[in-house]
């Protein structure tokens, strides 16, 4: 049973400037953490799945925000410093990556022993995927320093969420150096 790791919209749209959804210079710090994540989970045999946004242009959902991560353009692509790490797409077109995808299929084959979440935004996508998967009764970890979002109070909110509410264990992405 290997672990999983979730990497919720590590998507261009998100993390690089000048796109309608751009999270902010202090969202591209978490960079380097999902990175040692990756790395980390990949050397013991976890499984990833990318969960990107991916949206046709007429969706509802930019009747609340502007259009974003629209199918086949460069803004629904993963960031180019992920692109090193393997992994599965899964597009989703909600908050969640359960809501309409294969991601509880997939999971139910591979019956993980837990469950990490990592990526943006921390109290929409990150936070609905988390409580999908709290309600499937899996165990989530979800590495303080690997999400982000636009709004510092709302990431703090939903980090308290996760773990108090949902029961999402907080940990960091970074390995513990002995001093």
């Amino acid at each position: 049973m290997p672990n999983v790791v979730l990497v919720v919209d590590m998507l261009r749209g998100f993390l690089e400037e000048g796109n309608n959804l751009y999270c902010g210079d202090d969202a591209r710090k978490i960079i380097p953490s999902v990175q040692a994540l990756l790395q980390r989970e990949l050397a013991i045999g976890s499984r990833v799945f990318y969960i990107c946004d991916t949206h046709q242009p007429d969706d509802l959902e930019f009747q609340m925000f502007p259009i974003h991560c629209v199918e086949g353009t460069s803004e629904s692509e993963i960031i180019p410093e992920l692109s090193a790490y393997v992994g599965e797409r899964i597009d989703k077109q909600r908050y969640s990556g359960f809501h309409n995808t294969k991601l509880d299929e997939r999971l139910r084959q591979l019956a993980p022993e837990k469950i990490t979440v990592c990526g943006v935004c921390t109290d929409i996508c990150v936070l609905h995927t988390t409580a999908d998967a709290r309600n499937r009764d899996y165990l989530v970890e979800v590495p303080y320093d690997a999400v982000a979002t636009f709004d510092p109070d709302a990431h703090v909110w939903a980090l308290q969420h996760m773990e108090s509410i949902l029961g999402a264990k907080l940990v960091t992405a970074q390995p513990i150096v002995a001093g």
